[in-house]
């Protein structure tokens, strides 16, 4: 279990980086606006016939909307050849709140993408400490065309919705690498799980995690130095190893 690593302090902030605090808020903000001047106006487009009709409205099992019988058929059911009860789930909300109208399926889809740079943006800065370049990189992923077929085509809500939980996912494991506790670590565990039940495609994620303890988390070198001896590093890097496997569990369990 997580619990024998030791705490390492990753990155005490500067009085620099203390004084930018107040930049955090304004700086979501902006990639919110950011995020919507460019993907907004989604919200006055229609349907597409490949694959929406199948997603949600030619569904009736969607299109009934949101109740306590339609959660259990998510979780025990296959939607569309997938296993995404969480994604099912957002489509039948959609339903319930929007009924067929498009521009509140998309605005969803907007939502979510907007959240996850954000996100991204917070996980970056927690793990690096520099305002600006997280920044950067978060309006980079915000507005990056790559991700206009997964906003803009409803069907596709797995997407953004497993990119919110990757995002989750990283911030937690920035917060459990800074100062470990079972806590953090469950919260690592029940993030990702959700983001599974998004979208399967985050199978690779634990290994992600692998290289961020490389860089930038520095966890790695941090270990072993507090150790104080050479040899441990190897050790160290099996311990960090060991302490995805209930992730890389969770990751086989979706590929089957």
């Amino acid at each position: 279990m997580p619990a024998h690593l030791q705490h390492v302090n990753l990155r005490t902030p500067t009085a620099a980086q203390s004084n930018r605090r107040w930049l955090i808020l304004p700086t979501t903000v902006l990639l919110a606006a950011l995020t919507w001047i460019v993907f907004g106006q989604t919200l006055h487009h229609d349907f597409v016939n490949y694959d929406d009709q199948r997603y949600v409205y030619e569904n009736p099992r969607i299109t009934a909307g949101l109740s306590a019988k339609a959660i259990v058929w998510a979780f025990t059911h296959v939607h569309s050849e997938n296993w995404h009860p969480l994604t099912t789930i957002s489509h039948m909300l959609d339903c319930q709140l929007y009924g067929l109208r498009p521009g509140g399926h998309h605005g969803t889809n907007a939502l979510l993408h907007a959240t996850g740079a954000i996100l991204l943006f917070l996980a970056l800065l927690q793990m690096t400490g520099t305002l600006w370049r997280s920044a950067f990189v978060a309006a980079l992923f915000a507005v990056h065309p790559l991700h206009v077929e997964s906003v803009a085509w409803i069907a596709e809500r797995k997407d953004v919705l497993s990119g919110v939980f990757f995002m989750l996912t990283l911030l937690a494991y920035a917060r459990y690498a800074r100062r470990p506790s079972f806590g953090r670590y469950m919260a690592v565990v029940l993030l990702f799980a959700c983001g599974l039940m998004s979208k399967p495609m985050l199978v690779t994620l634990p290994f992600v995690l692998l290289l961020l303890d490389y860089w930038p988390l520095n966890r790695i070198a941090g270990l072993a130095a507090s150790a104080q001896k050479a040899p441990i590093a190897k050790s160290t890097i099996i311990k960090l190893v060991l302490e995805k496997i209930p992730l890389i569990v969770l990751s086989v369990g979706s590929s089957v």
